[in-house]
């Protein structure tokens, strides 16, 4: 119902209005914004331009402007992002820079991002690989740009693809400020975990001559940033469920009963059979060091008709992560070989000696008998590369005619290599505790030297090497139009795109070879090689944990093992490499409108967008002869076509109030992981695997916006939206359970722990649980925004340099749903259903201070039931971030900015839904770090 009603109103005022009444004025040509005077500097001005640029739009749109050029207002453009109602902030785990956001209720992959209108791609860290049509955000810094424009709503010369929203990035060109202008901007970076002062900069010049123009920036900055904390990595189970087989739960868990040393104490047998423990009980500490380097460029030329730029866009980013784990391996736990080392393979059932039951949690403590103790040492490296070159040309042919063409290229190189060596400390009898303190929990063992090197053996190693390259191609020709018919004016615009995509994903695993390199060295080596305690800074443990044990350095495992190089020279995985093409030819035509009803103004945009995609695929196809595996280069095409229409209207409804409503379709295709790959297991540690399918359709989506906004006065507004979509042919899951040797898969594919210690394989008969995609799904979501915005220049003094903005998006969805084992249905998002931004700021004289909190609330991770019912969650999070500045004159500014000022915890835990042991936040922890602190002290200047 609440659908036909808002198309019936948007047709009867937009389109009916059409072949009424004559039109009031000419209609602006899409995307020549009319911006206000505005006399304000500073984030006042910066908030003031944005509103007049929101004002104006036809469609639901929201803006980010920068103060001056080259000064935008956030460090980080996804972080500036996240004020914007309905935007939901990701993070990058280890640097903790905003990096990916989602919209609305939908997942990163359902955005498309676009830099001065052609559409682009770029992953960075651990996110190499995936494959995912996600673009990252923290690839670039966000001096390199002087605006951004963010559609909610279908817009017919907007890229397909976004049925979240589209995002477009603009960089600067000469002439959006002409005349001489010098920048720069120096910084000292600052975090209270890592310890480390590091330096950023910042430099621009642009300048104006007659008619030619020319720009260019540069922007260099570097910074660490340490975690630590707790790490259970992959859930909960009992005895009772993990002895089971299969086994229900995440992973199999099994106590030795019959052990002499067993003591049930005050509880019964059931009870501890019953009793939760994590798949791992372990200390997190980690150190990443992120350096960035990125630059901008614009050339010029501009007259009354014509107007050219080419304009290049470069950065690169580099991440170097060093993580170092030590605790308790309880999965996989199961006595088969009473004559093994205890806590070894073969006899490492954990013995219950004195444990105690939380009732409450349903978690087990206390002394446990065969133990074992893993202490892994990560280095990981990742890079990207980004280039792009665009073309710009526009030609007013006539006073109501011009014509444009655009074209681009794009390329995004990167590369992700993880790097482990570990080591194992065999039967020891632990004492576990988590007390108040699931963050820094308690964990002793009397009378075992973790720092002696030679307690440790079995080592082991895991080489990973993923790169994922994406090139793009695109062109574009249309024309603007200015028109008058039967009384009509109104603005047509309409041409062709040609996109061209190419992605390349390659993985490589060398953890065979680093086997063999680990058997030539022997224990004896390896055990020489240790340190005697974690080689980092400022590492917070807390006083419950071991304060050190015996490691690795980074230095040793890279130059001993050479593990990159070593990767590079194995043959690739064949399951998990390929490449894929799409080619995407389109034809657009919007008209804006325009027309007085009841002595107010009405705008209306109406358009469709038609396009024709083909794809490619180059993959390996798997050929089982007997016991002989082998695979054959493969290739499979497709292509299907989309009709996309769009509709929109702004009224007057007074001077002050305006009435929006838009409708649409969209599409969102599916991820080329799922449709190029072949048969992968994501998780080493998980007996997951997942197959492509490449006949996966684009999923469709019929969307209504409604809402109203009241500028109430300059720098003031307070807003109300409704928004709901439909989507249609989504991509869901049908899983099987099938022998591992099935796959094809060599035996790397799964960690260690699933492999045989004498022969390194594993059993052809483990059960895998296979996921094959198909377009079946469908996803129905709902919800509403209100955001408000306010000068408060009406207050006497100095009070009036004050200023507020909140903003507040509540999401329901249905079809993501979560199946008890007693059969259940559970709706369940996957998203936060809500969030929130406020900010307060005061700007006056030379004088400015801002603070702004963004708040998240939890979201499901995985939607599958592994038995236990246990879901597991990320937690609801907010960030206080904070800056002050001080003009000492028009030319020099000095700044202070504080990010997450209260060293916010972010964690991910696991719900109980049968809701028999609490709510699971803060006792059922899977991972909980603290990130710290980041201060930053800088100078901006100009000339």
């Amino acid at each position: 119902m609440k659908k036909q009603l808002m198309l019936t109103t948007m047709l009867a005022l937009g389109l009916g209005g059409v072949v009424t009444t004559a039109w009031a004025q000419t209609v602006a040509p899409a995307g020549q914004d009319t911006v206000d005077e505005v006399v304000v500097t500073g984030f006042r001005s910066s908030l003031q331009k944005s509103l007049n640029l929101k004002r104006d739009a036809i469609v639901v749109r929201d803006s980010i402007v920068a103060e001056d050029i080259g000064k935008f207002p956030e460090a980080n453009v996804a972080e500036a992002l996240q004020r914007i109602p309905g935007v939901y902030l990701s993070r990058d785990g280890a640097s903790n820079e905003g990096q990916r956001i989602s919209i609305r209720g939908l997942g990163s992959d359902y955005n498309v991002t676009t830099i001065n209108g052609a559409p682009v791609r770029a992953t960075s860290s651990s996110n190499v690989g995936g494959s995912s049509r996600d673009f990252n955000y923290d690839v670039f810094a966000s001096e390199l740009f002087g605006r951004v424009d963010f559609y909610k709503t279908p817009l017919a010369e907007l890229e397909e693809g976004g049925i979240g929203g589209v995002v477009d990035l603009q960089t600067p060109r000469p002439f959006d400020s002409p005349g001489r202008h010098i920048r720069y901007q120096v910084v000292g970076s600052y975090n209270d975990k890592s310890k480390h002062l590091d330096p950023a900069g910042f430099a621009l010049i642009s300048n104006t001559w007659g008619n030619f123009g020319a720009l260019f920036a540069l922007a260099h900055s570097k910074s660490v940033n340490n975690r630590s904390g707790f790490e259970a990595t992959g859930g909960y189970n009992s005895h009772a469920l993990g002895s089971q087989s299969p086994n229900k739960g995440p992973f199999a868990v099994t106590l030795d009963f019959a052990d002499p040393r067993y003591n049930r104490g005050s509880l019964t047998q059931a009870q501890i059979e019953n009793g939760y423990l994590p798949r791992f009980y372990r200390y997190y500490g980690g150190e990443n060091t992120r350096e960035r380097t990125g630059a901008v460029g614009s050339l010029q030329y501009q007259n009354d008709k014509l107007n050219i730029s080419v304009d290049g866009l470069y950065s690169k980013l580099q991440d170097s992560l060093d993580e170092y784990t030590f605790g308790l391996p309880i999965r996989n736990s199961k006595t088969t070989n009473t004559a093994a080392q205890a806590g070894g393979p073969g006899h490492n059932g954990l013995v219950p000696i004195n444990v105690t039951l939380d009732t409450a949690t349903n978690l087990l403590e206390g002394a446990f008998g065969n133990t074992s103790y893993l202490g892994e040492s990560y280095f990981y490296n990742s890079q990207t590369e980004f280039k792009l070159a665009s073309f710009d040309a526009s030609y007013q042919l006539t006073d109501k005619l011009k014509v444009t063409a655009q074209g681009s290229l794009s390329k995004s190189d990167a590369y992700f290599t993880g790097n482990r060596l570990i080591a194992n400390l065999y039967g020891v009898t632990t004492t576990i505790g988590y007390t108040d303190d699931h963050v820094y929990p308690g964990l002793s063992a009397p009378g075992v030297d973790f720092t002696n090197p030679n307690n440790y053996q079995d080592f082991g190693v895991g080489f990973d090497w993923r790169r994922e390259i994406d090139k793009e191609k695109t062109a574009k020709l249309f024309a603007d139009w200015d028109y008058g018919l039967f009384g009509v004016e109104g603005h047509l615009k309409g041409g062709f795109s040609y996109v061209s995509t190419r992605k390349n994903t390659t993985k490589r695993n060398a953890t065979a070879a680093g086997t063999a390199k680990i058997n030539t060295l022997g224990a004896t080596a390896l055990r020489a090689a240790m340190l005697r305690e974690v080689p980092l800074d400022n590492l917070v443990i807390g006083s419950g944990y071991p304060q050190a044990w015996a490691t690795f350095s980074r230095d040793y495992v890279m130059s001993t093992f050479d593990p990159i190089g070593t990767a590079k020279a194995t043959p690739i995985d064949f399951n998990a490499s390929f490449g894929a093409e799409e080619e995407i030819k389109t034809a657009f035509v919007q008209s804006d409108l325009k027309r007085e009803i009841l002595d107010r103004e009405l705008r209306v945009n109406v358009g469709v967008r038609y396009s024709e995609t083909n794809t490619h695929i180059d993959n390996y196809l798997r050929q089982t002869n007997g016991a002989v595996t082998t695979y054959v280069p493969n290739q499979a095409d497709g292509s299907y076509k989309n009709t996309l229409p769009s509709a929109s209207f702004a009224y007057d409804v007074t001077d002050k109030l305006i009435w929006r409503g838009s409708w649409g379709k969209t599409i969102t295709r599916a991820s080329l992981s799922i449709i190029a790959a072949n048969t992968v297991i994501p998780n080493i540690y998980d007996t997951r695997a997942t197959s492509g399918n490449p006949d996966l359709l684009p999923q469709t989506s019929t969307n209504y916006d409604t809402g109203v906004e009241w500028y109430f006065g300059r720098g003031g507004i307070l807003s109300a939206g409704f928004f709901w979509k439909e989507l249609k042919d989504t991509t869901v899951s049908t899983t099987t359970t099938v022998p591992f040797s099935s796959l094809g898969l060599p035996d790397t594919a799964l960690a260690p722990i699933f492999q045989n210690p004498a022969t390194g394989k594993v059993d052809p008969s483990l059960p895998i649980t296979l996921a094959t995609y198909y377009n079946q799904g469908s996803i129905k979501l709902d919800g509403y925004e209100l955001a408000y915005q306010q000068s408060f220049d009406f207050l006497p003094g100095i009070w009036s340099g004050l200023g507020a903005l909140a903003s507040f998006t509540h999401v329901n969805t249905s079809g993501y749903d979560y199946k008890t084992t007693g059969g259940k249905i559970l709706n369940v998002n996957t998203v936060p259903k809500y969030s929130y931004s406020l900010t307060g700021y005061y700007e006056k004289g030379p004088f400015g201070l801002r603070l702004s909190y963004n708040y998240k609330a939890k979201n499901i991770i995985e939607t599958t039931n592994n038995g236990s019912d246990l879901q597991r969650w990320h937690s609801g999070v907010g960030f206080l971030d904070g800056n002050a500045t001080y003009k000492i004159n028009d030319s020099i500014e000095v700044r202070l900015d504080a990010l997450n000022l209260t060293n916010a915890l972010t964690y991910d835990y696991f719900d109980d839904v049968s809701g028999r042991y609490g709510d699971g936040r803060k006792t059922r922890m899977d991972y909980a770090k603290y990130n710290g602190r980041t201060i930053k002290f800088g100078v901006r200047g100009r000339f």
